[in-house]
C-alpha cells in the first residue's frame, strides 16, 4: 500500500510517499481503509522531533492522528464494529498514523461517522471537535445563558467552538482576524472583535464567564484576557507551551487543555453534524501524495485558516 512516512526527524523534506506493507490487526484492533486524515499543527511538531518528550514516536513514522474510513478487517475480540462500518476516530498520538491507504486503529477509539457528509470530510472532525468540546463543557462547564469569549475563533478549533457554544445557548464573543469575520459570524457568533484593529479587552463591555484561548498570543496578551472574566470564572488555554494564567484572589481558574480521545463525545459531535447543528468546514482538500507539499506550505504559514484534509480514497 501507499503511505507517507518520515525516517528521520526534520523539516517537511523528510516526508516520503512510499510503498509499505499492509498492516494486520491484532487483538482489540481493526484495520481501516482510510478515506481521509487531516493536518494538525502537532503533526509538524512531531515530524520536527520537537515532541519526543510528551509524544515519543518510533521511526519510520506515519503522521495523521485524525481518521475517517471503512472497517476492512477485525482483530481478535472486536465486536463493537463490523466490516463495512464507516467510522471516525482520534488515533493514539504515539502510534502509526492515517496518512496511508490502510491503518490499524484500536476499536475503542472509533465512533460511527456522520452520514450526512462525505466520509472523507468527516476526518476534519475528531481532534479539533473534541478539543472544542472538552474545553467548553468538560473544563469550563459552559451552560446556557453564560458569556464566552473565544480568542482565535477563526481557526479550525474556533469554528467548532463557536458553533458548540452557540448551540448550548451561550452568548459568544469571537476574536478573529478580518479574513475570518464572515465565517465566524456564520458559525453563530454574537459579537466579532477584529484583533488586528481593536483592543480586545476594551471591546468586552460586560464580564464573561469563560475565556477560551486558541491563539498563540504572547503571555502579556493572554494574561490581559483574565481581566475580562467575572469572579469565579474560567480561562481554558490550548496553547500548552504557555501556561494558562489565573487570578486566585478573584477565583478565576486557569486550565491547560490536553485533548484526549473520547468516543462518547465524538459520537455526540457526529450526531450534531447529522442533525444539521454542527457544520464541518474544510479550507482545503489535498491528495495523499501531496501531503509533503502541504507540510511545506504550513511551515511558511501559507495554509488558509481552517481545516485541511488529506484524501486517500474516494
Amino acid at each position: 500500500m501507499k503511505a507517507v512516512r518520515f525516517h528521520e526527524f526534520g523539516g517537511p523534506d523528510v516526508l516520503r510517499y512510499e510503498d509499505v506493507d499492509q498492516p494486520v490487526p491484532g487483538a482489540g484492533q481493526v484495520r481501516l481503509r482510510v478515506a481521509a486524515t487531516s493536518f494538525n499543527g502537532v503533526d509538524a511538531n512531531i515530524r520536527g522531533g520537537n515532541m519526543q518528550g510528551p509524544i515519543p514516536v518510533a521511526l519510520p513514522h506515519t503522521p495523521g492522528i485524525d481518521v475517517a474510513g471503512t472497517v476492512d478487517a477485525l482483530g481478535e475480540g472486536v465486536d463493537s464494529v463490523a466490516v463495512g462500518d464507516q467510522v471516525i476516530g482520534f488515533l493514539p498520538m504515539t502510534g502509526i498514523g492515517a496518512s496511508a491507504e490502510y491503518v490499524i486503529a484500536p476499536a475503542e477509539v472509533l465512533a460511527a461517522a456522520p452520514t450526512t457528509v462525505p466520509l472523507a470530510d468527516a476526518a476534519a472532525l475528531p481532534v479539533v471537535g473534541l478539543t472544542a468540546w472538552q474545553a467548553l463543557f468538560e473544563h469550563a462547564k459552559l451552560t446556557a445563558g453564560q458569556r464566552v469569549l473565544i480568542n482565535g475563533a477563526g481557526g479550525a478549533v474556533g469554528d467548532y467552538a463557536v458553533q458548540l457554544a452557540k448551540n448550548a445557548g451561550a452568548h459568544v464573543i469571537a476574536v478573529a482576524g478580518p479574513h475570518s469575520t464572515r465565517r465566524v459570524q456564520a458559525a453563530g457568533a454574537d459579537q466579532v472583535i477584529d484583533h488586528t484593529s481593536a483592543d480586545v479587552t476594551a471591546e468586552v463591555t460586560e464580564p464573561v464567564d469563560v475565556v477560551l484561548n486558541l491563539a498563540p498570543v504572547d503571555p502579556a496578551q493572554l494574561s490581559a484576557l483574565v481581566t475580562v472574566i467575572r469572579d469565579g470564572g474560567t480561562l481554558v488555554n490550548t496553547t500548552v507551551w504557555m501556561p494558562a494564567p489565573s487570578d486566585d484572589k478573584r477565583g478565576v481558574a486557569g486550565i491547560n487543555l490536553f485533548v484526549r480521545s473520547d468516543t462518547d463525545q465524538l459520537a455526540q459531535l457526529a450526531g450534531q453534524v447529522d442533525a444539521g447543528r454542527l457544520h464541518i468546514n474544510i479550507a482545503e482538500r489535498v491528495a495523499l501524495a501531496d501531503l509533503p507539499a502541504l507540510h511545506a506550505r504550513a511551515a511558511t504559514g501559507a495554509l488558509p485558516s481552517g481545516k485541511a484534509t488529506i484524501t486517500v480514497a474516494a
